[in-house]
């Protein structure tokens, strides 16, 4: 465990105002200021500003600082934010759950937030979802996110496969009965996500196209087209 500093209110004070500035620099010096030397009075103020920074690498900095922490403070504090109304502040709860990895917080990885109308919400939901999963649940979260073959664009699609194929090769099942699914968006993503499992080398987008043609032609064909 990190070891922890107490600063004075004063020192508070200003480090929080710093993480609020308008520049994101300074927001990033702020946010590795408090990592460098963590301190649990500033949890609410980095989870606060979790919810609301709009600079990637800052969101980034945030988790490490975040991560520094007991994870006795930090963890129920954004296992309180799942419930948030803001999608950015579940978002980025479940991906700073996930670095955490204390496998306690499973229950509160939910259906809801695993089919969250957020992509964003959803995908950080997949990416926690199979880091801390117990190994007796890992058949039904299988089959929770297999509900979400064929959503989204091409990079929400890339994260559930990549979400899937953490979870091996018991994940064949429920990809065997999606590919049949009269949704050619789900067929062709439960294909290509297939693909990905047998050879995770191939790339996401060959894995798409071969699955579109094998869709298109029938195994039969393909496998005849090859001889």
């Amino acid at each position: 465990m990190e070891v922890v500093v107490i600063y004075s209110p004063q020192e508070n004070a200003r480090l929080i105002e710093a993480l609020r500035a308008g520049d994101s620099s300074a927001r990033l010096r702020a946010v590795m200021a408090v990592g460098t030397e963590p301190d649990p009075a500033l949890v609410d103020a980095l989870v606060e500003r979790c919810a609301v920074e709009v600079d990637f690498f800052v969101r980034d900095m945030l988790t490490w600082a975040l991560n520094r922490l007991p994870s006795e403070i930090t963890v129920p504090r954004l296992v309180a934010e799942l419930r948030s109304e803001r999608a950015q502040a579940r978002s980025q709860a479940l991906h700073t759950l996930s670095k955490i990895g204390d496998r306690d917080v499973w229950p509160s990885i939910t259906s809801s937030l695993l089919r969250d109308a957020d992509d964003e919400v959803a995908r950080s939901a997949w990416r926690a979802a199979v880091i801390l999963v117990p190994a007796g649940e890992r058949e039904a979260l299988a089959a929770e996110l297999a509900t979400q073959l064929g959503r989204g664009d091409r990079s929400v699609q890339l994260s559930l496969s990549r979400a899937l194929v953490v979870l091996g090769e018991l994940i064949e099942p429920v990809l065997r009965e999606a590919r049949v699914s009269e949704d050619p968006k789900v067929a062709a993503h439960a294909r290509a996500t297939e693909l990905l499992l047998r050879d995770p080398e191939a790339g996401f987008d060959p894995a798409v196209h071969e699955a579109k043609r094998i869709a298109a032609l029938g195994p039969e064909q393909v496998e005849a087209a090859e001889c």
